[in-house]
C-alpha cells in the first residue's frame, strides 16, 4: 500500500500543541534557558487519499486550489487587539454551514455569514484519518494518541453544534459524520457510534450516491459488526471509483467467511490498480495459506520472506 507522509507545511501549530507533548532539551551547564520543541508526528498508517493512493491528500489538493484562486486581500481588526489592523492575504477553505445540499467549497480570505473557515478542521481530520480511519487505530505513541483524542472531542463537539441545525449543510454533516466515526474508532464512547448512524442517514437522504458517504458508512458498518448491511454501500463506493473500497470489501468478505469472494475482489483490484499487485498478491497468499481474517492486520505486519 502506498502511504504518503504528512507534509510539514500542512500541519498547523495550534493542532500540533494538542496532539503531542513537548520534548525538552536538557539545560546546559552555562544556565541557558530550557528550549521546548514539538516532536514530529508519527507517520500515518492509512493512505491519506483513500480515493486514489497515487494522488496527494484531498486536503493538500484543496490547499493548492485555494492558492491558485484569485486573491482579494482584506483589512480587518485584529481579534486580539481591537486597536490594531491586520491584512488577510491568504485564501482559506470556506464552506457554508446551512442551506446547501451539496458540496460547496470556496476559497477566500475570510468566512462570511453562515460560512465557516474549515481549513484547520480539515487539516486535523486528515491527520486523525491517517492513524484511525479503520479499527483498531494505529498509534505507536500513547501520548500522541491522547492528544488526538482530546482534540477530536473538541472538533467533534464544534461540528455537532453546527450539524444540529435543521438546515445544516452537506459540508458540515459529512465532516461531523467522519469525526464521529473517528471518535468511535478511538473508543471515545458509544455516543459516537450513535451519532455516526444519525449523520449517515441524514447525508444519504440528501445524496444516496455520494461516494465518500457510501465509503465511510460501508466500512463503519462492517467494522461495527454489520457486514451484510455494509455490502451495498461498499459496492457503491467501488463503482464510484474509491480505491480503498476494494480493500474494505475484502475485509468485509473475510468477516463473513467468504474467502472466495475476498480473493476474487483482490484479483479485480489488481486489474484496476496494477501498481497494487504486490499488496494484492500478499493478501491472497495470506488468505489462502494462513486464513488471516483482517486486511489491516495483515498490512500492519511485515511481509515474511
Amino acid at each position: 500500500m502506498t502511504i504518503k507522509p504528512l507534509i510539514a507545511t500542512m500541519i498547523a501549530v495550534s493542532l500540533l500543541s494538542a496532539c503531542s507533548s513537548p520534548a525538552v532539551k536538557k539545560q546546559s551547564k552555562t544556565n541557558d534557558p530550557i528550549v521546548f520543541s514539538e516532536p514530529d508526528l508519527s507517520a500515518p498508517f492509512y493512505a491519506l487519499n483513500p480515493f486514489n493512493y497515487s494522488q496527494p491528500p484531498v486536503f493538500e489538493l484543496e490547499l493548492k486550489k485555494a492558492a491558485a484562486a484569485p486573491l482579494q486581500k482584506l483589512e480587518v481588526t485584529d481579534p486580539n487587539n481591537p486597536n490594531r489592523k491586520m491584512i488577510l492575504d491568504k485564501n482559506k477553505l470556506i464552506v457554508p454551514t446551512v442551506n446547501s445540499s451539496q458540496r460547496a467549497m470556496k476559497y477566500t480570505v475570510l468566512a462570511g455569514q453562515n460560512e465557516i473557515d474549515i481549513t484547520e478542521i480539515d487539516d486535523f481530520l486528515q491527520m486523525v484519518e491517517g492513524k484511525a480511519r479503520h479499527y483498531p487505530p494505529r498509534f505507536t505513541d500513547r501520548q500522541e494518541r491522547r492528544g488526538f483524542e482530546a482534540k477530536l472531542r473538541e472538533v467533534s463537539a464544534q461540528l455537532d453544534t453546527l450539524a444540529a441545525k435543521d438546515n445544516a449543510s452537506f459540508d458540515i454533516l459529512i465532516r461531523a459524520f467522519k469525526a464521529s466515526i473517528l471518535g468511535r474508532n478511538l473508543d471515545l464512547g458509544s455516543a459516537y457510534t450513535t451519532k455516526s448512524l444519525k449523520y449517515a442517514q441524514q447525508i444519504l437522504k440528501i445524496n444516496k450516491e455520494d461516494a465518500e458517504a457510501n465509503f465511510w458508512f460501508g466500512f463503519s458498518l462492517s467494522e461495527g459488526g454489520g457486514q451484510k448491511e455494509a455490502i451495498p454501500y461498499i459496492d457503491k463506493a467501488i463503482k464510484a471509483g474509491v480505491q480503498e473500497a476494494y480493500l474494505v470489501a475484502v475485509n468485509n468478505y473475510l468477516a463473513l467467511s467468504q474467502k472466495k469472494n475476498a480473493i476474487t475482489t483482490l484479483k479485480n483490484y489488481k486489474v484496476k490498480y496494477p501498481e497494487e499487485t504486490e499488496v494484492a498478491d500478499r493478501l491472497i497468499q495470506e488468505i489462502e495459506k494462513q486464513g488471516r481474517y483482517n486486511v489491516w492486520q495483515i498490512l500492519n505486519n511485515p511481509a515474511k520472506s
